[in-house]
């Protein structure tokens, strides 16, 4: 057992998730509390507890197929198969339909394992933000981190939602009639408050680790993810700043070998959530990796597109390490191959979540946008030069977009929907996918939102557009 899963096992990790998620599984259906809150007051009585409550929520998330456990119903699964990163062999609905972008309103990864669970852990954040505002049991700098934490989790959530179904309730109570019936807010309200939890948890966060691995957010995992916050609000001199002081932090830095980018506590890591699956490493390695022809299952049932192969250039030692294939009777299949290990009693992988790498293509963009051309090919050159591949040269904006475009395609292909979101926030989706996706219309760059919940809360409104 490693230091960091002994210590979720002293903090009490199963009990304090029993009060926090058992109770709500979905945040709209859960009856209102009898005779106490789902988190009793005794969470919030010491720190060792109300650390657990929060430790809980990631433990909850790695281990879950959907939403950020990087399985078959997660955002980095199902966002890869909507852009142009995976072939998709499953017979299954829920994998084809998001491959085909042709997704039914009663999808069931949309409804549970997208919507119900971002929900699920934006609802455990309020609830350790309310129990720790009245707690005098806590000391003032646990109390101090882990409302950094809950904050940024609620933060974090609300982005996917926001950006995969477009406008959403905006959920900061506890109060379960308000929330049955919330109604959706704007996409610019939304982000105001994801930037106001992010402004506040960086203000409160450490600015080391606890315990000195990087699977509970610090300073650095609040900036990072403001950084790219700015970026989609298309505030280059944010964008560029928030990034800026993530690359000039002596505590991080880009891995000299690609192959020791995804390890646990990796040089180049913010972010990492700590897998607790019994012979696993990451849901993504024993996904994603392939043993044989892919499934027409939903496991392992994926091969990297064609489109994606052919963007790597001659050279780049990324298609050389970060992809592997298998050949069966003659046909070969290409996979991701970030993560190395498929099966393990031993743990060396976790689960990547936000990396410096990243923060260098937030900067060369910000810096584009506002005529660093310069700037932007330096940040650019410094993944392009641990690729093995020449300088960029792009000296126009139209080129250097391209060329960042690139970059962000073969840097960060399977990781966290970011293809699929690129392509979104830079009006592209329909250039691109057109061509490849049959069924492709428009209106698909959102997903519907379920129609159970459509149902139960009136005050949603109209379904997105096309569904």
């Amino acid at each position: 057992m490693s230091a960091i899963q002994h210590n979720m096992k002293k903090a009490g990790l199963l009990v304090c998730w029993l009060f926090i998620i058992s109770s709500c599984t979905k945040f709209v259906e859960i009856d209102p509390p009898k005779t106490e809150t789902i988190v009793g007051p005794k969470v919030f009585t010491n720190d060792v507890d109300a650390t657990g409550a929060v430790i809980g929520v990631y433990g909850e998330m790695i281990h879950s197929s959907g939403f950020a456990g990087g399985y078959t119903q997660s955002i980095t699964f199902l966002s890869a198969l909507s852009a142009d990163e995976l072939t998709n062999y499953s017979g299954q609905s829920v994998p084809r339909q998001f491959y085909e972008n042709a997704i039914s309103v009663n999808n069931a990864a949309i409804e549970r394992s997208l919507w119900n669970e971002g929900y699920r852990y934006i609802y455990a954040a309020n609830r350790v933000l309310r129990g720790l505002q009245t707690s005098s049991g806590v000391s003032a700098a646990t109390k101090s981190q882990l409302i950094g934490e809950a904050q940024f989790i609620r933060a974090f959530c609300h982005f996917y939602l926001v950006n995969l179904f477009g406008a959403v309730p905006l959920i900061t109570s506890t109060d379960y009639e308000v929330n049955m019936i919330k109604p959706r807010t704007s996409v610019d309200s939304v982000y105001k408050q994801i930037i106001a939890d992010l402004r506040n948890a960086q203000s409160l966060l450490r600015n080391d680790y606890v315990d000195g691995q990087k699977v509970r957010p610090n300073k650095a995992t609040a900036t990072a993810f403001l950084a790219r916050v700015y970026l989609y609000r298309k505030d280059w001199a944010n964008a560029g700043q928030q990034a800026s002081l993530l690359i000039n932090d002596p505590a991080y830095r880009l891995n000299d070998t690609l192959n020791e980018v995804f390890l646990q506590n990796s040089a180049e890591a913010i972010w990492q959530l700590v897998p607790n699956m019994p012979t696993y490493n990451t849901w993504e390695g024993a996904n994603f990796i392939l043993t044989a022809a892919p499934a027409v299952s939903s496991v392992n049932a994926t091969a990297l597109s064609p489109e994606l192969l052919a963007a790597f250039e001659p050279g780049d030692l990324r298609r050389t390490n970060w992809v592997d294939s298998i050949t069966v009777d003659t046909n070969q299949y290409f996979f991701p191959y970030k993560y190395k290990v498929k099966r393990s009693d031993y743990l060396t992988e976790y689960s990547m979540v936000l990396r410096l790498a990243e923060q260098y293509l937030i900067r060369a963009e910000a810096r584009a946008q506002r005529g660093n051309f310069l700037g932007a090919r330096s940040d650019l050159n410094m993944l392009r030069r641990r690729a093995g591949l020449p300088p960029a040269i792009a000296n126009t904006l139209a080129a250097m977009l391209r060329a960042i475009t690139h970059e962000r395609q073969v840097e960060l292909f399977t990781e966290w929907g970011h293809r699929w979101l690129d392509l979104k926030r830079t009006n592209t989706a329909a250039a691109v996918l057109s061509h490849i996706k049959p069924a492709w219309k428009n209106t698909a760059v959102l997903y519907p939102l379920p129609q159970n919940e459509l149902a139960k809360n009136p005050l949603l409104g109209a379904q997105n557009e096309g569904y």
